[in-house]
């Protein structure tokens, strides 16, 4: 699949997987909620559990959230790159999307493919392209037969580098899941409290 074909794809509702520096995502139009429904149906995943969204840079994210300035100095820190960081929902953003949760997690890929197709159309959903329960896909050759029916198409950029992203909330100083740059992370949030 061609990048602009992707772009128009996620702009109608459909999905696309594509390519980050640490797993492939499963990619719709954030702020619309039945292209949100049909990332939980193709993933077969709760709709409980929330799902995230990116964006290209800093500015963009803050367009969609309330940032603090602690949350944009950490952002500036670490993003863009295998981090999700938890922060305040924009009015605009569908409770399908944070699972009715007042807070979003907010990713920026450290990789070209998946930057250029940001700076196209942005935000769209940023979780594994993966049926839920089973492993994050680092090659497309290993996506899952139903991914593939649900998608308009695969935006293939390689093989991935495999950690999942660190899931972070910078304003109540945890780590929600370890990944890469943990560590990292975790010296940068305790010289901040």
């Amino acid at each position: 699949m061609k990048l602009n074909r992707a772009v128009r794809s996620i702009r109608t509702g459909d999905l696309v997987v594509y390519p980050t520096e640490t797993v492939y995502g499963l990619g719709a139009d954030a702020l619309d909620p039945d292209a949100v429904e049909r990332v939980y149906e193709a993933k077969g995943r709760a709709r409980s559990k929330p799902l995230s969204m990116a964006v290209p840079d800093v500015e963009t994210a803050a367009r969609h959230t309330k940032l603090t300035e602690c949350e944009r100095g950490f952002m500036r820190e670490f993003l863009p790159g295998p981090v999700t960081v938890v922060v305040e929902a924009g009015s605009e953003v569908p409770e399908e999307l944070t699972a009715g949760r007042e807070r979003v997690g907010i990713r920026i890929p450290d990789h070209d493919l998946a930057l250029s197709l940001l700076r196209e159309v942005s935000p769209i959903t940023a979780t594994s392209a993966n049926v839920s329960g089973n492993p994050s896909v680092r090659r497309t050759a290993d996506l899952d037969p139903a991914i593939h029916e649900a998608v308009a198409g695969v935006l293939d950029g390689g093989e991935t580098g495999g950690t999942e992203s660190t899931v972070v909330d910078v304003e109540r100083g945890g780590i929600h899941r370890r990944g890469a740059l943990a560590d990292e992370i975790e010296t940068w949030l305790e010289a901040e409290q």
